[in-house]
């Protein structure tokens, strides 16, 4: 990747490193290498997870696990078309799942503990942060009568942008598959819209890209 810049009156070839090169970079134990593919992609994960869990916090330690499982397979991924991208989105579809068992799991044992027995608040959010995930929440409410597949292809495509060959690339399916998930996932989503209506503030999953501070 090149960028030009101007010194004076003499023009000036900046090379930037392609992922490709950075991954690679990495897999010989550039450190500084892997910092630059972060600082490229982190918020774009960081993003993804938050409107997967409604958790600022859990977003946050997703994100860290997604890199820190990348550079843990630095060595045993090869990327044939250069975009890491794609495979990180992937990773983090994996994370986002095992949070949703972890937190299941969490949540049987909490109902079982002894009535009256008081829990620790470390509810300490500022109220910008809460009311984004109240509206994460309301979303994921939304989404939870879809197939487990439909969600991530609407969350890849729908809230990421991404295209039907890198969702594909990042849950390892075919192509037309991401189109027939996506195309009934939108279907699914507009019954209850056609009785609901847009006129009294209905959020559309199959659209919403988060707060812009999730953006």
């Amino acid at each position: 990747m090149e960028l030009a810049a101007l010194r004076g009156h003499e023009r000036i070839e900046v090379r930037v490193p392609t992922d490709l090169q950075l991954w690679q970079r990495a897999c010989d134990g550039d450190t500084a290498a892997f910092g630059m593919l972060f600082d490229r992609h982190a918020r774009a994960i960081y993003n993804y997870c938050f409107r997967r869990t409604a958790d600022w916090s859990a977003a946050e330690d997703l994100t860290s696990l997604a890199f820190l499982e990348a550079w843990r397979r630095r060595a045993d991924v090869q990327f044939l078309d250069g975009r890491v991208l794609p495979w990180l989105y992937g990773v983090a579809t994996n994370l986002v799942h095992n949070h949703r068992r972890t937190m299941r799991r969490r949540r049987r044992a909490l109902a079982r503990l002894a009535p009256g027995q008081e829990l620790p608040d470390f509810a300490d959010e500022v109220v910008e942060r809460v009311a984004d995930e109240q509206q994460m929440r309301e979303l994921l409410q939304r989404l939870r009568g879809l197939q487990r597949e439909m969600q991530d292809v609407l969350a890849l495509c729908a809230w990421c942008e991404m295209s039907y060959e890198d969702a594909a690339l990042a849950l390892g399916v075919p192509v037309g598959t991401v189109r027939s998930r996506l195309s009934r996932a939108r279907a699914r989503l507009a019954e209850p819209q056609a009785r609901s209506g847009h006129e009294r503030g209905v959020i559309d999953p199959s659209t919403a890209t988060g707060s812009e501070t999730a953006a």
